[in-house]
């Protein structure tokens, strides 16, 4: 597409959307026109993503608004700061972003405030400064500890494991490494993290870099993998090094990506959150924040058919993490 028509689009969006906009709202509506939110992911093809997405759906329709859903193919800060710039020009009610850098997108987020935007983060923040609320699917403390605890009891509390994440710079990952760190070091001195790789929220990559790890630590008994692509992809690649059993693999991630390898005993666990319910509760708070139903140094918050939720400061909570195993993972569809 070329960039005069790329132009045009965005303009004639702007007039669609921009136009007449008012803040007082009622029900769905703004000012005669249905309230617009704009959800962005770190990378839109992430099956984790994609499942936030069905949560936000669901919760638009109930809200009766407009449910924009953009981002990156892969996670790429600058272009989610473009998406961000087109949104400012649409005129959205609101955005709630998943960022992949935190000072990266704070700029465009501040911006975004300074039009009368809304903006509420979720799954990984940006800087305080740069937003409203938080949507936290759990405390990264929480998170951190649920991996280092799970590993360690794998492991019999002592041994070499590694780290795969999708990138070098995703803020809440490694806001959850420090915790995993920290309890590693308080609490199971006697394992040994030996490596952390990045693979860039692709699960063929991922695979790779568990391939590679695997030949360059014949010592490995656990690969932890903290985001969605990577648990699939670890698995596979103990799994064709005929691993199984001998190197264990935990992560974050979807039941329904890892179903598969948790019943063929490759994947011993994998931890999460209903990642439906965080779309869902993104989009309910988005939408509070737009009409000023959701407000500085409120403690609860419901969401609708979810109910009611804790909110600490400027953090609505999600919940704990959850750890799906053979036991129960075929109780969970997404």
């Amino acid at each position: 597409m070329n960039k005069f028509l790329s132009f045009s689009i965005v303009a004639g969006l702007a007039c669609l959307l921009g136009c007449g906009k008012s803040s007082d709202a009622t029900g769905g509506s703004s000012g005669g026109k249905k309230l617009t939110i704009a959800l962005m992911p770190k990378s839109k093809g992430n099956a984790y993503f994609i499942s936030c997405k069905k949560g936000a759906d669901k919760a638009a329709a109930e809200l009766g608004i407009e449910l924009i859903f953009d981002g990156p193919t892969d996670p790429d800060p600058a272009r989610q700061n473009e998406i961000i710039e087109n949104w400012i020009t649409l005129g959205v009610d609101a955005i709630a972003a998943a960022c992949e850098n935190k000072e990266g997108i704070s700029t465009a987020l501040r911006k975004a405030k300074a039009r009368g935007i809304k903006v509420i983060t979720y799954d990984a923040d940006a800087l305080p400064d740069a937003r409203e609320f938080f949507v936290n699917q759990a405390t990264p403390e929480g998170i951190g500890h649920r991996l280092m605890d799970e590993a360690a009891r794998l492991c019999g509390n002592e041994g070499e494991f590694a780290i795969i994440t999708a990138s070098l710079t995703a803020a809440n990952m490694i806001e959850w490494q420090k915790h995993i760190e920290a309890r590693r070091a308080s609490e199971y001195p006697k394992m040994k993290m030996v490596a952390l790789r990045p693979c860039d929220d692709l699960k063929d990559k991922a695979q790779s870099e568990a391939t590679a790890l695997l030949s360059a630590n014949p010592n490995l008994k656990l690969i932890m993998a903290i985001c969605s692509p990577a648990v699939p992809g670890a698995a596979e690649a103990v799994k064709q090094a005929g691993k199984t059993g001998r190197v264990k693999v935990i992560g974050l991630g979807l039941p329904s990506e890892n179903r598969r390898y948790v019943k063929e005993g490759v994947t011993d666990s994998v931890i999460l959150w209903k990642t439906e319910d965080l779309g869902y509760l993104t989009v309910y708070a988005a939408h509070a924040l737009a009409k000023g139903e959701l407000k500085t140094g409120d403690t609860r918050f419901k969401a609708g058919s979810l109910g009611e939720f804790e909110i600490q400061g400027d953090n609505l909570l999600l919940g704990k993490p959850f750890v799906f195993t053979k036991e129960n993972i075929d109780q969970f569809d997404f």
